[in-house]
């Protein structure tokens, strides 16, 4: 897909009258209501830090550069580092007295929990509030874009019909599954799935798709390729591992099913937390969850916008009927168990 310059040109969206809906039955989209254009916005004057974790192939950094460029008298100094080394380099630095950070984007609720754990933050402002979707409505923290956990299957082999409905009935199939372990979503999926069955029932979970015929990936991108190549019949990941996959591959062997109300259909969200006071790092904010912004990530991320009136990345099906757990995704931090848990079956 072309790049596009998001803050030079609006993105075309599909009119109102012509988007399905594609909110969770939680999240009723209110028609009147459009997100804000960086065209409403006043500009940045002024300094900031930004601990940035990496994530979605540097179109993040893109999202930051655009807005440095349209905002001249803007001075952003970033720090760059993984989602959760950041968190720590963070809460260590206010245990011992020192204030560097004024924003933190991660890619993971997870690391902002470490964070809003540990530090104060500043409240969102009601402006801000007033932008999101009501599910994705918080004090200490904003979403920025979303993300389900999905089951990409392939499609040679498989419909959506033939799979559980929950993740727990996977343990008694004769299906070739796929996972990532070492990876960070995969992680936050089992400490949900921790959080809501508890422990016990997580690890025999975990014990009987290890002896079934699972296979390791090095990334979720690995366990969609290798659902669509028919080594796998299904796997765990995240959604947009398979829309972009489909993206460049129209007719990839692979599409997506979903659990009901249990971990395998988790919402989680990249997210922004200010560390700051200052009316500066709010606006900065305001700029995330503008029309522009939320369309880019949409279209070349595939990232679920979690504003009003932005249309969802396409090739994502109704996810109107998606039922997901109810969970504070905060919660997900805790994560040194999970690891435990993955250790202790040889998993990892």
């Amino acid at each position: 897909m072309q790049r596009r310059s998001f803050l030079k040109h609006t993105v075309a969206l599909a009119s109102a009258s012509a988007l399905a809906p594609w909110s969770f039955s939680a999240l009723a989209q209110d028609a009147v209501k459009k997100a804000m254009s960086v065209n409403d916005l006043p500009p940045l004057e002024g300094e900031l830090t930004l601990y940035l974790g990496r994530g979605e192939g540097g179109l993040y950094e893109k999202v930051v550069d655009a807005i440095k460029a349209r905002n001249p008298k803007f001075k952003l100094r970033i720090k760059r580092g993984a989602s959760a080394a950041l968190a720590n380099a963070i809460v260590a630095e206010g245990r011992a007295g020192i204030n560097r950070a004024d924003l933190f984007w991660a890619v993971d609720v997870g690391a902002i929990g470490l964070v809003t754990n540990e530090r104060d933050t500043a409240q969102v402002q009601d402006s801000i509030k007033q932008q999101l979707q009501p599910t994705f409505v918080y004090d200490e923290w904003v979403p920025v874009t979303g993300r389900v956990r999905t089951l990409p299957f392939h499609t040679q082999r498989l419909s959506a019909n033939d799979l559980p409905k929950h993740i727990a009935d996977f343990a008694d199939t004769d299906l070739k599954m796929g996972w990532a372990p070492a990876y960070a979503s995969f992680q936050s999926f089992v400490t949900a799935m921790r959080l809501l069955d508890g422990e016990d029932k997580t690890a025999r979970w975990l014990e009987a798709i290890h002896k079934k015929q699972s296979k390791s990936y090095a990334g979720e991108l690995g366990v969609v390729m290798g659902a669509e190549r028919g080594e796998i019949d299904v796997g765990f990941a995240n959604h947009y591992y398979t829309l972009r996959l489909k993206s460049g591959k129209p007719n990839a062997n692979v599409d997506l099913a979903f659990t009901q109300n249990d971990a395998g259909c988790l919402v989680n969200a990249s997210g922004i937390v200010s560390l700051s006071q200052s009316e500066l790092a709010q606006q900065f904010i305001h700029y995330l969850l503008t029309e522009e912004v939320q369309s880019f990530l949409a279209l070349e991320a595939s990232e679920i916008p979690l504003v009003h009136g932005v249309a969802p990345p396409k090739g994502l099906q109704d996810l109107a009927t998606l039922n997901p757990p109810t969970l504070d995704l905060r919660k997900l931090a805790d994560l040194r168990p999970t690891l435990k848990l993955l250790r202790r079956l040889d998993i990892l």
